[in-house]
């Protein structure tokens, strides 16, 4: 692995860890993104007080969600790789 790729996990990670989402995707190039996933408990993160923190890490190409994000960024000019962390958040309870 690549710096890049080692400082955008830790990046991806943490800021997983740190804004209580469940998704996070940080973008290297067009081919290559960095993805982590939280598992969901009953549509819900798990409780603050949990010992326990499980996390998906994926390193490779993108899937369909982020190729459509990938081409509006083209189409708006931004230069890869892109600065900002795209978080998913878990559904609010009502």
């Amino acid at each position: 692995m690549t710096s890049q790729v080692k400082n955008a996990v830790a990046k991806v990670v943490a800021a997983v860890v740190d804004y209580n989402a469940y998704k996070a995707a940080i973008y290297l190039n067009d081919k290559l993104v960095v993805r982590v996933s939280r598992r969901l408990y009953k549509k819900r993160l798990p409780h603050q007080n949990s010992k326990t923190e499980e996390l998906l890490v994926v390193i490779g190409k993108p899937n369909y969600e982020q190729r459509e994000f990938i081409k509006k960024c083209k189409k708006a000019g931004e230069p890869f790789p892109v600065k900002k962390i795209q978080f998913k958040f878990p559904p609010k309870r009502k």
